[in-house]
């Protein structure tokens, strides 16, 4: 497998994109607690830093460790990629909701 189609395949699974919005809306302008973007998605700490640890691979996420607490900021282009990852989402929802009415 191609890295771009890692990184393609990497976002076409539910987990990881959890994450991502996860991170992309949290109260902190993008910087959040791994632990909390764990309970989010209903994924262990372990897989969601291993999903984390490819994002900062590809240059969508900066770790900052502080004792025993990690936390976890969006980059700009992690910020891009959860910005359309959204704007899929909710396009997704619109045509569901459209089908639903017919």
């Amino acid at each position: 497998m191609t890295e771009n189609q890692e990184l393609a395949s990497l976002f076409l699974r539910e987990k990881p994109a959890l994450i991502l919005l996860g991170m992309k809306t949290g109260k902190e302008g993008g910087t959040i607690y791994a632990t909390l973007l764990a309970k989010e998605a209903n994924c262990t700490y372990s897989h969601t830093i291993k999903i984390l640890n490819t994002f900062q691979k590809y240059g969508l996420v900066s770790f900052e460790k502080s004792g025993r607490i990690k936390r976890v900021s969006l980059t700009n282009a992690g910020w891009d990629i959860a910005h359309n990852l959204e704007a899929i989402t909710k396009r997704f929802d619109q045509i569901q909701e459209t089908g639903k009415k017919r």
